[in-house]
């Protein structure tokens, strides 16, 4: 009988570097020190500076100082009202949030858009949204195309306030230096500018998508009968999947903050991160390729590969949708983590057994 590690290595390996190269395009990446978290999150602590943020993330958090552009795609961003962006932000994203202040100009293709009354942009704002809602300090210009426009009372504009909406409110407290003019032109800009490119406002989720349907492919061929039993495992016992999954989401991170009290466990507490970060993405990706599996079951069909691409769309669908969206999503990353490690117990058990049983045999 070949070594455990002999039969499953290779695959093991592949699916690592795999894993490894695709954890950026999931999770997205600063430039300089930042911090990468579940669910594919990029924050900038209070008190933290880093160089710039460019990336694909979940969510983007600034509560600290981006000493230059922030420029990606997310679900949301939020410059909190500790946070301070020395460059440009140049976004595609579900929403903008700007609480803090921004040194630079804001260009934007977004779902919805806010300058709050505790916020300040020092150059221009060009944004294309649904909604926009501009109640904070301009240095410059805006431009605004979307549904729904409002300027709100704590508005300070120093240059024009250009805009093309449906709805338009602007309140009498309100303060616009260089006036208010409509321009029918600017309908349908909603595009964001990366160098030369144009970045709609629904790049992050189609990236995202892709990045997951490229790992559901990865671990389907290289571990078809782990995958098929942790789809196996959702269907049969969910609510046991999902308890262990809660567990996991919960206590890996305590776990490993209490590793980091010594030093020697510092370097230890962040191969745990990374492979907690792994494991969540993992997780996501299996638990709505199992209930993509279940339906597809209850229909009376049988195929992997449409298990994957129905699972994934399906709750990229469900996704947009506010609330629910994100509890569906949340119980599909619970079962789905709650299998993983469920399977991977009993595979490191089965395999135990069968280092036992060639250890026995040599010895007899």
């Amino acid at each position: 009988m070949a070594p455990p590690f002999r039969r499953y290595g290779r695959r093991i390996v592949v699916a690592l570097l795999v894993v490894g190269l695709l954890i950026p395009l999931a999770t997205g990446g600063a430039v300089a020190q930042s911090v990468a978290g579940a669910s594919g999150s990029i924050v900038v602590d209070e008190g933290e500076t880093v160089d710039g943020i460019e990336g694909v993330a979940g969510t983007v958090v600034v509560r600290g100082t981006v000493a230059g552009d922030l420029s990606g795609a997310a679900g949301s961003i939020r410059i909190a009202e500790t946070g301070r962006v020395e460059g440009n932000v140049d976004a595609a994203a579900g929403t903008l949030t700007v609480d803090g202040t921004v040194a630079g100009d804001v260009q934007a293709g977004v779902g919805s858009f806010e300058l709050t009354d505790s916020g300040r942009v020092d150059g221009s704002i060009d944004v294309g949204a649904g909604s926009i809602v501009v109640d904070g300090a301009v240095g410059g210009d805006v431009r605004a195309a979307g549904d729904s426009v409002v300027v709100g009372p704590n508005a300070d504009v120093g240059g024009e306030f250009r805009y093309d909406a449906e709805e338009f409110t602007r309140s009498p407290d309100a303060s616009v230096a260089g006036g208010v003019v409509e321009d029918m032109s600017l309908r349908g800009d909603t595009g964001v500018g990366f160098g030369m490119d144009i970045v709609p406002s629904w790049f992050g989720t189609a990236y995202a998508l892709a990045a997951n349907l490229v790992l559901g492919a990865v671990l389907l061929l290289a571990f078809p009968r782990f995958s098929r039993d942790v789809a196996a495992r959702v269907e049969t016992d969910p609510l046991a999947s999902g308890g262990v999954g809660l567990l996991a989401l919960v206590g890996v991170p305590l776990a490993l903050l209490l590793v980091t009290v010594t030093i020697v466990g510092i370097p230890l507490a962040l191969l745990g991160v990374a492979a907690y970060v792994a494991a969540i993405w993992i997780g996501t990706v299996y638990g709505r390729y199992a209930v993509g599996s279940w339906i597809l079951g209850r229909l009376g069909g049988e195929n992997r590969w449409i298990a994957l691409v129905a699972g994934l769309l399906g709750f990229a669908v469900l996704g947009a949708v506010l609330l629910v969206g994100g509890i569906v999503e949340l119980l599909a990353l619970l079962v789905g983590l709650g299998a993983l490690a469920f399977g991977l117990r009993d595979r490191y058990r089965s395999v135990e057994r069968a280092t036992e049983g060639t250890d026995r045999s040599r010895s007899a």
